[in-house]
């Protein structure tokens, strides 16, 4: 038992020197994955009559007409991203550019569902991950949403009861309430 508890005092040395890399590392995650989405955006806006065409014969969008659809679209890839760049309401910024990413994907399952396409179909998989992250983490202490965030106690940030609106104590009484 004693070696158990010195594996995992380690461990939580481990964990704690290692702390200090989660900011920079959702930052960078967020900066990367906006970087891909607004290249695309930019691409979109800046050869508008070509993304019309492919909207129209090449992309299949479901259930959106082809010009709707490449006009929302281009305006997710450049309004998401900026979201995220700032960290600024971070995890809807997140969960727009995730929703773009599976209807690129849905939109164009005919090519990257093919043989020979595995490593785009990767791509977007990665992207979805590393969005689904920063949804899940935020955007962490250097972003904007910081600024804004009302202070929480370590445990309530690791664990989540305090974003899920529940506290901890004892049934039936306040938390932090005295008993005789």
């Amino acid at each position: 038992m004693i070696g158990f508890a010195n594996l995992a005092a380690g461990h939580a040395r481990l964990a704690g020197a290692l702390d200090f890399l989660r900011s920079p590392l959702l930052l960078a995650t967020r900066l990367w994955v906006s970087w891909q989405f607004l290249a695309s955006g930019w691409l979109k806006l800046t050869t508008w009559d070509v993304t019309l065409e492919l909207f129209h014969s090449e992309y299949h969008v479901p259930l959106l007409p082809a010009t709707a659809a490449a006009v929302l679209g281009t305006f997710g890839e450049l309004f998401f991203p900026v979201l995220l760049v700032l960290g600024l309401l971070t995890r809807v910024g997140a969960l727009g550019l995730a929703a773009v990413n599976v209807l690129a994907v849905v939109s164009y399952w005919h090519v990257l569902g093919g043989e020979g396409f595995e490593a785009a179909l990767a791509q977007h998989v990665l992207w979805g991950f590393m969005l689904a992250v920063v949804a899940v983490f935020g955007g962490g202490a250097l972003s904007l949403d910081r600024l804004y965030s009302a202070p929480t106690s370590k445990r309530a940030s690791v664990d989540g009861s305090r974003a899920a609106g529940r506290t901890t104590g004892t049934p039936g009484r306040e938390p932090g309430s005295r008993t005789r």
